[in-house]
């Protein structure tokens, strides 16, 4: 029987039950449950906006958004999201989902932490960043109902901790490859939390290019 949550069923194909049980061996207890909701604020959204979405692919967008904030899919040079977004391509490649599918779920993934282009783009694409803004940002927070945010929260709970927490696993996921946060918004995490941390500066590498004007 399918689970529903808020309003929202919970997929329940083999794609996303696979989905499921890799994320659940492969993160811990805070960015599961953050990515579960992930997918119930983007669903919501995409209901209150009346965007016709693909509820598998969105499960699968926001279930494998932080992968790449751990060991196992983490690379040395890529951004993170990235990562997660190259970790999701390969999976769904596995159940032969087509292309043009595969790319929505990857752009997802990748642009998640990008603020102001997403919400242009296809539902997939636009709904794993709005689910992702309300649980760590609290953007739109107002626009869900109160028995929708408990809901959500009784089934997947936020930590008491939970917003220095997941701070603390974006530091830990980025702090050994701090190139990958010039130009996106990760670049606060490590100003906040990593000593040192001096910012690539966009005006400085035009003033010291190579070309002579």
């Amino acid at each position: 029987m399918s689970e529903v949550i808020a309003g929202i069923t919970i997929p329940d194909s083999e794609i996303a039950r696979a989905a499921t049980q890799l994320v659940r061996d492969t993160e811990d207890d805070l960015l599961y449950n953050h990515s579960r909701r992930v997918f119930l604020w983007g669903a919501l959204t995409g209901n209150r906006r009346g965007l016709a979405y693909d509820a598998e692919l969105l499960y699968v967008g926001a279930m494998f958004h932080d992968m790449g904030l751990t060991d196992r899919h983490s690379s040395a040079d890529l951004r993170f999201e990235v990562d997660g977004a190259n970790a999701a391509r390969e999976f769904l490649k596995g159940y032969g989902v087509a292309e043009r599918d595969i790319e929505d779920v990857w752009t997802a993934i990748a642009l998640h932490t990008t603020p102001g282009i997403p919400e242009h783009m296809r539902p997939t694409v636009a709904l794993v960043t709005a689910g992702v803004e309300m649980d760590v940002l609290g953007i739109a927070y107002h626009d869900f109902t109160h028995e929708q945010r408990y809901h959500v929260c009784a089934h997947h709970p936020r930590e008491a901790d939970f917003k220095e927490n997941i701070i603390d696993h974006f530091a830990q996921g980025i702090t050994r490859k701090p190139q990958t946060t010039f130009g996106n918004v990760k670049a606060d995490v490590l100003a906040l939390k990593k000593p040192g941390f001096q910012r690539t500066n966009f005006c400085s590498i035009i003033l010291n290019s190579a070309w002579p004007t």
